[in-house]
């Protein structure tokens, strides 16, 4: 019996959870007699498979296509394997000359049903980094995710990147009427340099609002699958961009004077910049190398202190649980038509300026002499169990900033490392949580560590600011991020 993937492979959203699901439902007969003694019946969320001998559903959300040939009616689906991946499966029966009418029915009826709001047969830019995964990101991904793609008749483009940047050239140069999704198989890294070839080109709001930055993970941290498709499976991600729905999300401008990047996933100051970057000498032990420069620099107490200001929007913890619980009860942003055509130009303008301008007065200045940690994030998972900004969404125009002070003592910290998996971390009285449009950080040291989406940045004064809705991803519900919210 097929069974679904644990929390990978099943739909965020049970049809039957959705008001009009009902109305949408089954307009024709939901049953089709084939081969005889073989009965399909199509439910709310899964195809019921009946035969003499045995009897399965498959999850609507699992298939990825269905088609009559003279061969007759073929139905793929993505069958779970392990309790972590799935692979191509197939249903075949032959099909009566008379009956192909009712079948060719009974499949739309199928597909649409299966597909829902997503969009069928994309038209994939796939790019492999192929020293992402240490050197395994292209054979994960033909032996992980090309058959899916093929399965779903997916248009595919695959291309491999030569050199650092090279995706965001190829992003900068891209046809953004050709596209549907640019999909990145790496980590993070590479997500991060489509995102900034897009931003070069000249109808950069048009071609962010067209083409979805996709990621199959590959590499060590891989927070973009993590957040949008809750998984670190390349087979199930796969499958979660081909039924992936387009999402639009906030990024952020991150200025050091008249330079300019985007950010879609984090800054950092402080410890966690210098325990991710600076540990490239020990870039052996994986992911463990980042707890190691974690627990070293928690036993130097070491600080690092900064010019800090905030442009704040909420600071109290209660005040940003209820925020939360508005986005995530209200219905998800949408782009029209009319935003489409409307948005031909290039970057947004920075509403705040740079370093170079002076402090808008309404920012609040925060004392920052002995700070530890300053973390900004525009999204939920940092890394496979690292829920640290769990109040945030994917498109509120607000990124959530958290600061710790360096001084405090050591079992602290500690705690710290452990409360962030059992999500206690947000409430924890240590913790100082703001959700914030934009802020400005000046260092008072001369060396150090500035980390942008995992990439280091010189280490000098720095503004960053966010735009809301900039980007569109394709995402498992739409909606939200695959992490647990804040606790009540």
């Amino acid at each position: 019996m097929s069974s679904p993937v644990k929390g990978d492979a099943r739909p965020s959203l049970n049809p039957t959870d959705q008001p009009d699901s009902q109305s949408r439902l089954l307009k024709h007969d939901a049953t089709l007699t084939v081969a005889q003694s073989v009965s399909l019946t199509l439910s709310a969320d899964s195809l019921l498979v009946e035969a003499p001998k045995d009897t399965h559903s498959i999850l609507l959300y699992n298939v990825l296509d269905a088609d009559l040939s003279p061969a007759g009616l073929t139905i793929t689906y993505a069958d779970p394997t392990t309790k972590d991946d799935v692979s191509v499966a197939a249903l075949q029966y032959p099909i009566a000359e008379e009956e192909k009418e009712k079948v060719e029915a009974w499949i739309s009826q199928l597909l649409e049903h299966a597909y829902g709001d997503a969009q069928r047969y994309k038209r994939v830019k796939v790019l492999i980094n192929p020293f992402g995964g240490k050197g395994s990101a292209s054979k994960l991904y033909h032996k992980h995710a090309a058959p899916l793609f093929a399965a779903a008749r997916c248009h595919l483009d695959v291309q491999e990147t030569t050199h650092q940047g090279h995706a965001t050239e190829l992003a900068e140069q891209i046809d953004v009427n050709a596209y549907d999704a640019i999909v990145c198989c790496s980590g993070d890294g590479l997500p991060y340099e489509v995102f900034n070839g897009l931003a070069k080109k000249p109808n950069a709001l048009e071609a962010m609002a067209k083409v979805a930055v996709a990621m199959l993970p590959c590499g060590s941290g891989n927070a973009m699958a993590w957040n949008l498709y809750g998984t670190g499976s390349v087979s199930v991600s796969a499958l979660t961009i081909i039924k992936g729905l387009r999402t639009s999300i906030d990024l952020v401008s991150f200025t050091q004077g008249n330079s300019r990047t985007l950010s879609f996933l984090s800054q950092s100051f402080g410890i966690i910049a210098e325990s991710d970057l600076g540990t490239d000498n020990i870039r052996w032990m994986g992911a463990h190398r980042f707890t190691y420069g974690f627990l070293v620099r928690i036993f130097q107490r070491t600080i690092y202190p900064c010019d800090l200001a905030i442009k704040v929007a909420m600071d109290d913890k209660k005040t940003i649980k209820e925020h939360y619980d508005s986005y995530a009860n209200s219905a998800a942003p949408t782009r029209t038509d009319k935003d489409l055509t409307e948005n031909s130009g290039g970057l947004p303008d920075l509403q705040y300026g740079t370093v170079l301008d002076d402090l808008p007065k309404d920012w609040e200045v925060i004392p920052a002499e002995t700070i530890g940690n300053f973390y900004a994030g525009k999204m939920a998972i940092m890394s496979k169990d690292t829920n640290f900004f769990p109040a945030s969404v994917p498109n509120d125009g607000l990124m959530d900033i958290v600061t710790i002070d360096g001084t405090i003592p050591r079992v602290t910290s500690l705690k710290m490392m452990t409360a962030i998996p059992e999500g206690d971390f947000f409430d924890m009285p240590d913790v100082q949580i703001r959700k914030a449009t934009a802020y400005r950080l000046i260092p008072r040291e001369k060396e150090g560590y500035i980390s942008v989406d995992g990439e280091k940045m010189p280490f000098e004064a720095f503004q960053a600011e966010v735009h809301q809705g900039l980007g569109t991803v394709l995402s498992k519900s739409g909606h939200l991020y695959e992490a647990e919210g804040p606790k009540p």
